[in-house]
């Protein structure tokens, strides 16, 4: 297989006080759907989603999408037991290249996603440029895995990226909008309602969070759901 994307959406969102994952678009996509869904439209061989924390609710909001489920058991470790969830099920795949992509970046686009796929042809080491740092979404060949697998704790990819003594930057401002705390969610455009509830105190209900716009059409098959203990 070539190139394999896995979208990590495994964290306990803490400091937002409920899954981010499950917050929804204006058309009532969750953000976690959104980014599958891109990366299933930006020309991938195959997608992941990563689950851990809320994984029943999480893989039921992807249930549409043709993707695999990675189970990530060490979720509570932190980042790094997502990425190596993510490699292990890459090397399952026999991929040449892995995608890496969060679940909390509502202007993901597959676009922007279709850009790094052509800048780096699988072979090259490729991240998003925002925040004036490289970061990801980020495409690492195959060479990458051992280091990536080598991460431990609340580490991302980001110093691997940064570094790197060859690596293909493509702008992308929107990156820097990601959704962790309840102020992040108001500068991604909460619906009124939501902004009320949020304005009040009152617990975030994914029900009526609605941030960003409606971006992809939903695409429907199989799921096929694949255990992985990032150890």
């Amino acid at each position: 297989m070539s190139v394999v994307a896995a979208v990590l959406a495994a964290g306990s969102s803490q400091r937002l006080g409920a899954p981010k994952q499950l917050l929804q678009l204006c058309g009532g996509q969750t953000l976690v759907h959104h980014a599958a869904a891109e990366a299933l439209a930006s020309g991938v061989a195959r997608v992941a989603v990563v689950v851990g924390a809320h994984a029943g609710d999480v893989s039921r909001a992807v249930t549409d999408l043709d993707v695999d489920l990675v189970e990530n058991l060490d979720f509570a470790e932190g980042m790094a037991s997502s990425i190596r969830a993510a490699v292990a099920w890459a090397r399952h795949k026999e991929a040449r290249a892995l995608l890496l992509l969060l679940c909390d970046q509502p202007r993901l686009s597959r676009a922007h996603l279709s850009r790094l796929l052509v800048c780096s042809d699988g072979d090259q080491l490729v991240a998003s440029y925002y925040a004036e740092k490289p970061a990801v979404p980020a495409l690492f060949p195959a060479r990458c895995f051992e280091a990536l697998f080598a991460l431990r704790g609340d580490r991302g990819a980001s110093t691997l990226l940064r570094s790197a003594s060859e690596l293909s930057l493509v702008d992308w401002p929107d990156g820097e909008l990601d959704v962790d705390t309840r102020d992040d969610v108001e500068l991604a455009a909460l619906a009124p309602e939501a902004r009320d509830q949020r304005d009040r105190g009152d617990p975030l209900d994914s029900a009526v969070n609605r941030i960003g716009e409606l971006l992809p059409e939903d695409v429907g098959v199989e799921l096929l759901v694949t255990n992985v203990r990032a150890r």
